[in-house]
């Protein structure tokens, strides 16, 4: 499949335009739209693959969030406990309504491309999958993964969690995320119920990352370190992020050590 990068990133320009990107949340996911591109991009590279995969990762990082846009319009929210899920949304905005077409005339990708950005967002990704889709799945959810860490430093935390300062410096981790956090996987949406457990869930994507590239540009950006050294007015806060940062560092470690 050949992409005309030039192309794309007009169509994506153009389709984005039709929003107010003066509102911080819309310029948020625009801004993060490019960056997990270009990370996409940079995965696929460390694994060798060649240029035209590359291209084709690329492309899955500027359409995963399409979505993300007409939820913001029609429900004002990111949330999509809240609203609608916003991976799914994406690919029927794509494919259904036949946007892709505006992107590339080549078809011959539309199956993975719109697995691929149907599922980025999932828990896990569907049983069954060929390993062709699996990779490029997994280096989105990657990119994606490692883009949001950064975000959580950059972005006001209290505009992402929906709460004041004061509840952000006051509340604990629940016990539930606790012990899920020690488990070494991604925390289940269910599972939190203070904006500390959310920022712990935030920490925990970490145990999910694939590849070692990925690993690796979490901790050249140092996203990951200033999420963990997240400073709580509540001692027993403070005292939960202390173990989980040192736990956390010891993970890193011994997959360090592996790869």
């Amino acid at each position: 499949m050949k992409i005309d990068r030039i192309k794309a990133e007009k169509v994506f320009r153009d389709y984005v335009s039709a929003y107010n990107a003066q509102d911080d949340k819309v310029r948020l996911k625009i801004e993060h739209t490019f960056r997990v591109a270009v990370l996409c991009e940079k995965i696929a590279a460390s694994l060798g693959m060649a240029e035209d995969e590359r291209d084709l990762a690329w492309f899955t990082g500027l359409l995963h969030d399409v979505g993300r846009f007409e939820q913001l319009r029609n429900y004002g929210t990111f949330i999509d406990a809240e609203s609608i899920d916003h991976a799914v949304y994406g690919a029927q905005i794509l494919f259904d309504e036949g946007k892709i077409r505006d992107y590339t005339e080549d078809s011959r990708e539309d199956g993975l491309l719109r697995t691929v950005v149907g599922v980025h967002n999932a828990y896990r990704i569907p049983e069954g999958l060929d390993e062709r889709t699996q990779r490029f799945c997994h280096i989105l959810r990657d990119a994606d993964k490692i883009d949001i860490l950064k975000v959580n430093v950059d972005f006001p935390p209290e505009e992402i969690y929906n709460v004041s300062t004061r509840e952000l410096k006051n509340c604990m981790v629940s016990e539930a995320v606790m012990t899920a956090f020690f488990e070494e996987h991604a925390i289940l949406r269910t599972l939190k119920r203070t904006a500390a457990d959310h920022l712990a869930g935030h920490i925990s994507l970490v145990y999910e990352l694939v590849f070692p590239e990925s690993l690796r540009i979490v901790l050249e950006q140092g996203y990951l370190s200033k999420l963990m050294a997240f400073e709580s007015e509540n001692p027993v806060t403070r005292e939960q992020f202390c173990r989980m940062k040192e736990y956390m560092e010891l993970y890193v470690k011994r997959i360090q050590a592996v790869e």
